[in-house]
C-alpha cells in the first residue's frame, strides 16, 4: 500500500468595509502577510488542469458566473504569477491566492498524524498572515475554515491520494462515487439552510452536498461533480495518479479530518485490490444531496437493489477494508467501526469527534435557550454557524469546544507548532522544505516535483525522488553539500541509482 495524501484549504476571509470585490484584492495581500522563508514563483507549465484522466484535454473549464460580478471595471489584468502571488514554504507547503480565497496545500504526507498537525499548521500560518494584514489597514481581517458564504458561491478542499494508474478510470468511478456520496454521515461539517434551489432543509450534514451537478467531470469551480477526473498526477504520471477529491468539506475536528483522509486511503487501497461493492447507488449525486438534507439521521437512498441506508454502504466498504488486513490500519478500521455504530444507534453521542454533531448540538442549545425559530431566524444561525469555522482559537466557537476539553484532538500543540516550519521527515517534502530553507533566494522557479534555480553563473533543475527508502539520510547529505550545485549532484545520482 502506497499511503500518500494531502489536503488543499481555500479559506474564506472577511475584512471589515470591504465588499466582494475588494475580498479579491486582500487575499492575495493576506498571502503576501506571509513573513516566514518562501521560495517562488511557481511553474505553472509543469501543471494541466484541463487533462482528462479519460483520454482528452477539456478545451476550457467551466467557470462560476458569479465570479464575474467581484471583477473591477478598469483594474490591470494581472498575470497568474501576480495573482497567484505563490509561496513554497519551508514546511513544504504551498500558499497562494486561489480565486480570492488564501489557499494553503499541506506537504504530502504518509502518515495521519503528521497530515493533521500540518493541517492544523495551515490554519495559523493563514491567521498569521491575516493578523499582519490587519495591522497594516487597521482593520479586522477573519479567516473561516468553511465552505460556503450562504450567498451561493462555495470554496473548496480538496485532498489527493497517490493511486495506482493501471486501475481502471470506470472501475474507480463506480465504487469511489457511492463512498463519497455516503461519507459524510462522519466527514461532513454540518451547514444551517440550503444554497440549491428549490431545496429546503434546517440543517445539513454537508456543507458541500449543495453545490455537485454531476457525476464526473474535470471542473471544480462550476458544473462540479461528484468525482473529479483531472489528471496531474504531481509524480510519476506512468505508474501512478494522483485521486483529486473535491467532495469534501473543511473538517475544524481533528478527529474528523484524520478519520476523513484515513478511511478513504484505506478504499483507495481497497479500490486498487479490485474490490466490488456490493451495494451501488442508483445516483450518488442525487444521493449526497439526499443524505446531507435528511434531518431524520435515518439517511436511506435509493440503490441499485433498493433503498440502501448510507451507513450500510459505508459497513460494506469498511469490511472489504478489514479484510485487506493491511499493516498500519487498525485505528483507522476501529474508529470508522466504532463510529458507524455510532451513527446509528445515537448520532449525538459523537459530539466530541464529529464536526457536524457537534454544531448541531451548539445550535439545538442556541435555539432552546433564546426561543428561535429554525427558518424565521436562518440568518442569525448561519452567523454561529460561520462562527464555528473561526480559525481563530480564541474566537472560533471549535475553538472553545476544545479549550473546554469537549472535542477530540490527534495532535499536541508542539507537533502544529512545528510542522508551521518544519517538512515531513517521510516524504518528499522533506527534501522541498530543507531547499526553501538554505536557498530560496537562488531559486528561479517551484513545483511539487523540484525546482529550477540559478546559483552565480551556474543554473540547472532539481528533481525531487518520489520513493527514496531512506529520506532522513539523503536530507543528512543535502545539509552538508556546500551548494545547489552539490545538491544538484547528489539527487541526479539518486535517480539515476533509481533508473
Amino acid at each position: 500500500m502506497n499511503s500518500l495524501f494531502g489536503i488543499e484549504t481555500e479559506y474564506g476571509i472577511t475584512v471589515e468595509g470591504a465588499d466582494a470585490s475588494g475580498l479579491v484584492a486582500e487575499a492575495r495581500e493576506v498571502v503576501k502577510s506571509y513573513r516566514g522563508r518562501f521560495a517562488y514563483p511557481w511553474n505553472y507549465r509543469a501543471e494541466d488542469s484541463r487533462n482528462d484522466v479519460r483520454g482528452f484535454h477539456a478545451e476550457k473549464l467551466t467557470q462560476d458566473a458569479t465570479d464575474a460580478q467581484f471583477d473591477r471595471p478598469g483594474d490591470r489584468a494581472l498575470s497568474q504569477t501576480e495573482d497567484r502571488c505563490d509561496r513554497v514554504l519551508e514546511n513544504g507547503a504551498r500558499l497562494y491566492n486561489d480565486h480570492g480565497h488564501p489557499e494553503y496545500a499541506t506537504p504530502e504526507c504518509s502518515d495521519l498524524r503528521s497530515l493533521v498537525a500540518h493541517d492544523k499548521a495551515g490554519e495559523r500560518i493563514v491567521l498569521q498572515c491575516a493578523k499582519i494584514r490587519q495591522q497594516q489597514i487597521n482593520r479586522r481581517v477573519e479567516i473561516w475554515k468553511n465552505n460556503s458564504d450562504f450567498h451561493g458561491a462555495s470554496y473548496g478542499t480538496h485532498e489527493s491520494y497517490l493511486m495506482r494508474r493501471d486501475v481502471a478510470w470506470d472501475y474507480v468511478v463506480k465504487n469511489v462515487a457511492p463512498f463519497l456520496a455516503t461519507r459524510i454521515i462522519y466527514a461532513g461539517a454540518g451547514k444551517v439552510g440550503c444554497e440549491e434551489k428549490g431545496a429546503t432543509a434546517n440543517y445539513q450534514l454537508s456543507q458541500r452536498a449543495d453545490f455537485f451537478n454531476v457525476l464526473q467531470s474535470v471542473d471544480t469551480l462550476a458544473n462540479r461533480p461528484l468525482v473529479n477526473t483531472r489528471d496531474e498526477a504531481h509524480g510519476d504520471a506512468r505508474r501512478f495518479r494522483r485521486l483529486h477529491v473535491i467532495a469534501g468539506d473543511a473538517n475544524m475536528s481533528e478527529y474528523a479530518t484524520a478519520l476523513r483522509v484515513g478511511v478513504t486511503n484505506l478504499v483507495v487501497a481497497l479500490i486498487e485490490s479490485g474490490w466490488q461493492n456490493p451495494l451501488p447507488l442508483r445516483d450518488p449525486v442525487r444521493a449526497i444531496k439526499t443524505i446531507s438534507r435528511d434531518e431524520t439521521f435515518r439517511w436511506i437512498v435509493d440503490g441499485e437493489r433498493g433503498t440502501i441506508g448510507a451507513v450500510d454502504v459505508q459497513r460494506a466498504f469498511w469490511e472489504g477494508c478489514q479484510k485487506l488486513q493491511l499493516a498500519g490500519s487498525d485505528w483507522v478500521l476501529e474508529e470508522w467501526n466504532r463510529v458507524l455504530d455510532g451513527l446509528q444507534s445515537d448520532p449525538f453521542s459523537l459530539a466530541d469527534s464529529l464536526d457536524w454533531v457537534a454544531k448541531k448540538s451548539l445550535l439545538d442549545q442556541f435555539v432552546e435557550s433564546e426561543e428561535l425559530n429554525w427558518k424565521e431566524d436562518v440568518s442569525t444561525l448561519q452567523s454561529l454557524d460561520l462562527a464555528y469555522h473561526n480559525v481563530d482559537p480564541a474566537e472560533g466557537l471549535h475553538g472553545g469546544l476544545v479549550e473546554a476539553g469537549a472535542m477530540q484532538t490527534m495532535v499536541e500543540e508542539s507537533e502544529i507548532e512545528r510542522a508551521m516550519c518544519r517538512p515531513p521527515q517521510n516524504t518528499r517534502a522533506a527534501l522541498r522544505g530543507l531547499i526553501v530553507r538554505r536557498f530560496s533566494d537562488k531559486i528561479k522557479s517551484a513545483s511539487w516535483g523540484g525546482f529550477a534555480y540559478k546559483e552565480g553563473d551556474d543554473e540547472g533543475l532539481l528533481g525531487l525522488p518520489e520513493d527514496y527508502p531512506d529520506y532522513a539520510a539523503l536530507c543528512e547529505k543535502l545539509e552538508a553539500a556546500p551548494d545547489l550545485a552539490a545538491i544538484s549532484q547528489i539527487l541526479q545520482n539518486v535517480a539515476a541509482s533509481d533508473d
